[in-house]
């Protein structure tokens, strides 16, 4: 399971992607993705940080993302956050997993694990905008 960080960078980058190149109020997208606006603006900020969004202050100003949309991955945004799905966790939760210390979910965790990131990889920010828009359509 990703982190609820994760869910709403990907949410909100899904909504910014859809405004194309027009940039995007953190309010904005907090009310139309059902986010804390607060919450939203830590996430943006460290975002903005990691270089996957650009932030505009003042009038005209808000949010843009930094590439195309097809090119920011969930495994941008895990790895942007340090949401521990990427990282090298015993399934355990005791320590960093290796060979060296291969406990009884050892292989089945190390298995699962790189299905996981490939998903990741493949899935990107015009894939979710474009679940978003289509979730919005439905319940209009």
């Amino acid at each position: 399971m990703l982190s609820q960080a994760v869910g709403y960078a990907a949410s909100a980058l899904g909504y910014i992607a859809e405004a194309a190149d027009r940039p995007v109020l953190v309010r904005e997208i907090a009310d139309a993705c059902g986010i804390p606006a607060p919450y939203l603006s830590k996430i943006i900020h460290t975002l903005a940080k990691q270089g996957l969004v650009v932030t505009q202050r003042g009038v005209g100003g808000g949010v843009l993302l930094a590439r195309d949309p097809g090119a920011i991955t969930l495994y941008d945004l895990c790895l942007a956050l340090g949401d521990n799905a990427v990282g090298d966790r015993c399934m355990l939760g005791t320590t960093a997993c290796s060979d060296r210390r291969a406990c009884p979910a050892h292989d089945f965790w190390c298995e699962q694990r790189e299905k996981l990131v490939m998903f990741m990889h493949g899935l990107t920010v015009k894939d979710i905008a474009e679940f978003e828009k289509r979730q919005r359509a439905e319940s209009s």
